[in-house]
């Protein structure tokens, strides 16, 4: 079944909704793609627009299918300086951090914590990046065969909450640390600055951001080693001893419950990173990159945060806990880089403020396919325009959860994060159980021709059940996770049994 001479740019979606009623409206001869020239074809306000953009090197491509020739994108290192960028930020480092500050644990017990949770959490998003070169399709197109043409558009809507939302906290974290530097940057402007930023990477799509993100790393790197030197130079680091019973597992569950959220994370968007690959491509290769791309920075900012938030327990030299007491992890920061440093390190905090952008490229360039794919109406939108009214939505969050609900945003992106596990419970049995490791490129856009969608909606709603049974966050306990821990804190296996759950 191929479409090879149709082209019909008044109604640009690549998606058969009626299955072998209709051809496609776009080129689509589904096992080859859309070629790139078929978005500028003919004197619609869509083909217009996609000249337009076009001449200054913008990404008109959306969720449709790559065609093999134009997979050209042969350097897999960006593969992996992809991910090292966007996991060497101040993000992750607060996420080291909380293994002392909230979760009061051991260092050499949160070490371990943080190098297995992790080596754990990113298999599956380097195992979906190796999707991307063969099939040549987006992350979301690709969860069809898994959940069917209707049933993935759930997966979308969780896809969108998690963009936008970790886009609005990680958002206001870069503008507290611009002022913590400078007081008279309000926060409304830190946000704006990081967010346009943002916004001019991700306009131009895949080769801005794999260009963006090798070279965008090396500035924080830097000044997380001179973060790394003047901590040790300075002798504040405390080796906490571990502690036992039911206290510490619980705490310990609950931390590596943090660490594996932030790590797996990225699996929503695997595929989008790698779909200019080579079809022909090593997915071994593929795999490592990715893989190595994800675990250093997080290990290595993680065990930074983890180190440096011991000085917080020091009961003679209260800076360290009076910076985060009074600034969060801003002020952590600037309690090993202020004073030693002085204007210097004012600049390496805008440095790592600024980390952010890298951070949120990969969820404001991935948020518009999911949105595309929602409906045949989000597919009259370019991908280009969806990134800009993403970009809008986030700091519409942002600007006013800075100063009033930015605990209750990250309260609740946490209590969502465990779709992510039923995700890969659903997606992983799905792959090496039902569809024997093999699909029918041909049908990833004719409903008919995939699973309807039923088992995975029922899955879904078994794996919540699970998460439910089992979270321990600040807003609810579930019956198991209360029966570990402490009274009233209990221990976090909602991402175990939301897992466990959705794939059984």
């Amino acid at each position: 079944m191929g479409y090879k001479n149709e082209y019909d740019v008044e109604g640009h979606s690549p998606v058969d909704t009626s299955a072998d009623e209709k051809a496609p409206p776009f080129y689509t001869d589904q096992t080859t793609g859309v070629p790139a020239e078929s978005f500028e074809i003919g004197n619609t306000p869509y083909a217009k627009l996609q000249r337009l953009v076009g001449r200054f090197g913008v990404e008109q491509r959306g969720i449709e299918r790559v065609p093999e020739d134009e997979r050209t994108d042969t350097n897999l290192r960006k593969v992996g300086t992809m991910w090292l960028a966007a996991n060497m930020v101040v993000s992750s480092f607060a996420i080291g951090a909380l293994a002392v500050t909230v979760f009061e644990l051991g260092f050499v017990d949160s070490l371990l914590t943080i190098l297995f949770i992790n080596m754990l959490a990113i298999t599956p998003v380097s195992f979906f990046s190796t999707f991307g070169p063969p099939y040549g399709l987006r992350q979301m197109v690709l969860s069809r065969f898994w959940f069917g043409f209707y049933a993935v558009k759930l997966i979308a809507f969780f896809n969108i909450l998690a963009c936008v939302g970790w886009s609005a906290v990680n958002v206001i974290v870069g503008a507290q640390l611009i002022n913590a530097v400078n007081s008279d940057v309000p926060g409304y402007a830190g946000i704006i600055i990081i967010a346009a930023a943002t916004f001019l990477v991700t306009l131009f799509g895949y080769k801005v951001v794999h260009a963006y993100e090798f070279w965008s790393w090396i500035p924080s790197f830097i000044v997380f080693l001179i973060v790394l030197g003047e901590f040790a130079h300075s002798g504040k680091f405390i080796n906490l001893p571990m502690h036992k019973g039911n206290a510490e597992a619980g705490s310990i569950l609950s931390f590596a419950a943090s660490v594996y959220g932030f790590g797996t994370g990225w699996t929503s968007y695997a595929a989008d990173y790698t779909v200019y690959q080579p079809a022909n491509v090593s997915r071994v290769k593929t795999f490592v990159w990715t893989y190595a791309g994800l675990l250093f920075p997080l290990c290595f900012t993680e065990m930074l945060g983890l180190a440096v938030a011991t000085a917080t327990m020091d009961t003679v030299d209260t800076s360290y806990a009076k910076g985060y007491s009074d600034s969060g992890i801003g002020g952590l920061l600037a309690a090993v880089l202020f004073p030693p440093l002085g204007r210097f390190g004012q600049f390496c905090l805008v440095v790592l403020a600024l980390s952010i952008i890298a951070n949120n490229c990969p969820n404001i360039y991935s948020v518009t396919f999911s949105l595309q794919i929602m409906g045949q109406w989000t597919q009259y939108v370019p991908r280009f325009v969806w990134t800009f009214v993403g970009t809008l939505v986030y700091c519409a969050i942002a600007i006013p959860g800075y100063s009033h609900f930015e605990e209750v945003l990250e309260n609740f992106m946490l209590l969502i994060g465990y779709w992510l596990a039923i995700y890969e419970g659903i997606s992983l049995s799905e792959h090496f159980i039902f569809a024997h490791r093999t699909y029918d490129i041909t049908a990833f856009n004719s409903p008919r021709k995939l699973p309807p969608g039923l088992a995975a909606l029922v899955a879904f709603g078994f794996g919540i059940m699970g998460a439910v049974m089992g979270m321990a966050q600040v807003w609810f306990i579930g019956p198991i996770g209360r029966k570990i821990g402490l009274p009233g804190y209990g221990g976090d296996i909602g991402f175990e049994l939301a897992f466990t759950f959705a794939a059984v």
